[in-house]
C-alpha cells in the first residue's frame, strides 16, 4: 500500500509530466488559455507546513541530551536519541511539537516542547515549479501571498528565448487540473502591475519558448 507521502509525490510527478508535454504547445501561434487574472484575490493564509529538507530545531524544556536539530528525511519521518521514525512532513510546527510531547512522555515526565523550523521547503503537494525558459528553472517554497513577480525574481526572470505572453500556469482547482495564461512580458519588460497575479501552493509556471 502506497504511503500519502508517495502518493503526494507521485501525483505531483504527473502534473510535473502533463507540464512538460505543454511546453512545445505554449510556444506555438495561436496557442491560448483562459487568462488568470490580478483580481482573483489571494489565497486565505494557512500554516506553513513541514516537508522533506526542512530542518527541525526541536527544544524540549529542561532537557537540553534531547534538544537538536535535526533534517527531514525524504520520506517525510526525524529521528531523535528516544524518538524513531516519526512522521513530521504535512504537519505544523505545533502539531509536531505535540506528537514529540506524545512519544517522549515514555521517558520524561510532562515533556514541554517547542518546534522551530529552519532550511524552508515545504512539502511537494506546496511547492511552486517554475520550468521552461526560465534563467533558473526550480522549486520554491510556497510563502503566504506570494505573487508572480515573487516568482519571477527567485528565478532571475525569463530568458532571450522566453515567449513570457503565452506562459501559463498549471493549477488544480477542486481536484482538476486547470491551464491558466499568464503575461510575463507584459509584466516584467512594460511594468504592467495588472499582469501580476497571486500564486497558489502547487503551482506549476510553464514558460514555453518563442518560435518566432
Amino acid at each position: 500500500m502506497n504511503t500519502p507521502q508517495y502518493t503526494n509525490t507521485a501525483r505531483w510527478l504527473a502534473c510535473f509530466a502533463f507540464a512538460l508535454s505543454l511546453l512545445t504547445l505554449g510556444g506555438c501561434a495561436g496557442t491560448t488559455h483562459p487568462p488568470l487574472s490580478a483580481a482573483e484575490g489571494l489565497p486565505p493564509p494557512h500554516d506553513y507546513l513541514i516537508g522533506p529538507g526542512d530542518s527541525v530545531n526541536i527544544i524540549v524544556w529542561r532537557n537540553p541530551e534531547v534538544s537538536m536539530t535535526v533534517p527531514v528525511r525524504p520520506d517525510g519521518k526525524i529521528t531523535t536519541p528516544l524518538v524513531e521514525d516519526l512522521p513530521a512532513s504535512g504537519k505544523t510546527s505545533s502539531h509536531l511539537a505535540r506528537d514529540i510531547e506524545k512519544a517522549l512522555a515514555k521517558y520524561i515526565q510532562e515533556p514541554i516542547v517547542t518546534v522551530i523550523v529552519t532550511g524552508f521547503v515545504g512539502p511537494y503537494s506546496e511547492q511552486i515549479r517554475v520550468i521552461g525558459e526560465a534563467a533558473k528553472p526550480q522549486a520554491l517554497p510556497y510563502r503566504d501571498e506570494m505573487t508572480l513577480m515573487d516568482v519571477l525574481i527567485a528565478v532571475g526572470g525569463i530568458t532571450d528565448f522566453a515567449a513570457g505572453n503565452k506562459a501559463s500556469i498549471v493549477r488544480n482547482v477542486d481536484g482538476k487540473q486547470q491551464q491558466l495564461g499568464v503575461r510575463l512580458n507584459d509584466l516584467i519588460k512594460d511594468g504592467d502591475i495588472s499582469a501580476n497575479v497571486p500564486m497558489r501552493p502547487g503551482d506549476v509556471l510553464i514558460i514555453p519558448e518563442s518560435f518566432f
